[in-house]
């Protein structure tokens, strides 16, 4: 193994428009591979350290996805039940046609549905249900009211029609609030870093903001949605950089745990996450989170071949879509040199996770910046971390 073309590479990306990145790869549960580069501040030039937190985004979906698998393996539901058996506000769902009408749904949305993003949910926040909740909640949104007023929204589709990112991953935060009886956070956190001794991993960073990088958004066209953002004196490489603070958008309110998009962690406390996964669910330390059966199962390929027309982001050219995570199902469609069933997701911050049980190799590479140009950084970190592994 020779890392030298990945130090590169994470050079040339922090050269190019990306403030600072740090990556953790693992094998057979070691660290074999870690580096950071770039920034943690550009206001004050300080030098990005191992030991930083990020938002991770929707990396978090992947700690989503294995918390609910906990509970499937436990026997208390399957995938084809439908939500309402545990949320009963789901039982009678609406679709919203073209023309503004609605119409009832012909069948359920159930926990597969959740799990695959096929429920016809969406991420539309500026909603009467997210007026109600925060009226029901006094802004404190806490996650079982949150995804009870959600159910009054319509769908987009029939679920089951086709793929489309959504809530989908908080409302199954809120599935296993139901069957747990705990809190989604503290449930993640009793039996998934309190296992793997994550140590450094949180739902709601307001007490370790200290800690956190910068975050910053990559401003390259006059459309965005960070309106609030002060402006830097960065106006290169076809854009600009700008702070946007260091706050979640997807985190609703202070009693918000967010399945989709709610961790804050440092590259080595998730790092040790994505290596459990990659060594079929047993961790660093030999705990183990899932049965081998079960990763088998969250990597397999869930989607339809018509399904798979609307999972169409460019940087996932030949990669299906598992319980909650790519999967890698055709190698020249997607150019990749890894192998496959390599599986992960990514953030809206730039945080990646890429897991091959194959080789019980992890990656988890993040850094901080909104339009994370994922469709340029995804497919090529990727191929320059398998030719590492074969120098």
């Amino acid at each position: 193994m020779n890392f030298n073309m990945m130090k590169d590479f994470m050079d040339r990306l922090t050269q190019w428009r990306i403030p600072g990145n740090v990556i953790s790869v693992c094998i057979d549960n070691k660290e074999v591979f870690s580096y950071a580069s770039g920034y943690s501040s550009l206001e004050e030039k300080r030098k990005m350290e191992q030991n930083r937190l990020f938002n991770i985004y929707s990396c978090s979906k992947v700690a989503t996805v294995t918390a609910a698998l906990q509970l499937y393996e436990k026997g208390y539901f399957l995938l084809d039940d439908p939500v309402y058996d545990f949320i009963p506000e789901y039982r009678d769902m609406y679709i919203q046609n073209p023309d503004g009408s609605v119409r009832k749904a012909e069948k359920p949305i159930t926990l597969r549905h959740l799990f695959t993003m096929t429920s016809g949910l969406t991420y539309n926040r500026d909603t009467a249900a997210f007026d109600e909740a925060r009226k029901l909640t006094d802004g404190k949104m806490d996650t079982l009211t949150v995804i009870k007023c959600i159910a009054k929204d319509p769908i987009s589709f029939e679920p089951g029609e086709k793929w489309q990112y959504s809530l989908s991953h908080d409302v199954l935060a809120g599935v296993v609030e139901v069957i747990s009886g705990e809190k989604f956070g503290d449930y993640v956190t009793n039996h998934i870093f309190n296992p793997l001794e994550m140590k450094e991993s949180y739902y709601h960073n307001d007490t370790v903001l200290d800690r956190v990088c910068e975050q910053y958004s990559f401003e390259n066209s006059a459309e965005t949605d960070f309106v609030k953002l002060q402006s830097m004196a960065d106006n290169t490489n076809g854009g600009r950089v700008v702070n946007a603070g260091k706050q979640v958008s997807f985190v609703f309110g202070s009693e918000y745990d967010s399945g989709g998009a709610g961790i804050t962690t440092s590259c080595s406390d998730y790092s040790k996450f994505a290596s459990a996964l990659a060594n079929f669910g047993v961790g660093w330390n030999g705990e183990r989170i899932l049965a081998k059966s079960t990763v088998e199962l969250l990597k397999t390929n869930q989607l339809t071949e018509a399904q798979r027309q609307t999972f169409n982001w460019s940087q996932l050219k030949g990669y299906g879509y598992g319980l909650g995570v790519r999967t890698l199902i055709d190698k020249a469609a997607s150019g990749s040199t890894g192998v496959l069933g390599e599986f992960g997701w990514g953030g809206a911050a730039g945080a990646t996770v890429l897991v091959d049980t194959d080789n019980r190799l992890s990656m988890f590479y993040t850094h901080h910046m909104l339009n994370p140009q994922e469709e340029y950084y995804q497919p090529r970190l990727r191929n320059v971390l398998y030719t590492c592994l074969n120098s």
